[in-house]
């Protein structure tokens, strides 16, 4: 088995109802969740199975961005973070 970890920021979008979606811009996919905790813990989930794809399969994939500039462009119900995940193949 060998590991990976990896490490992206994701911007999170809290809606007026408290609900809040999280984007990775940097592969352009995204989640929601009934709260900040509930969304971040679905985030968590999205990028080990979009890494784990992205191995078996082969799949190109952008590099991270700096978080920096995320959070300069971040609105007011915005909060940028990084989001890290752990993926095992079958590689030896």
């Amino acid at each position: 088995m060998k590991k990976y970890q990896f490490l992206y920021p994701a911007i999170f979008i809290k809606d007026s109802d408290g609900e809040c979606q999280v984007f990775f811009p940097d592969l352009n996919i995204y989640t929601t969740g009934k709260n900040i905790s509930e969304a971040y813990l679905y985030a968590k989930d999205l990028l080990k199975v979009f890494f784990t794809y992205a191995l078996k399969y082969e799949v190109e994939y952008n590099k991270p961005s700096k978080i920096e500039k995320l959070i300069e462009n971040c609105k007011a119900n915005e909060m940028a973070m990084y989001i890290d995940a752990m993926v095992e193949t079958d590689e030896k």
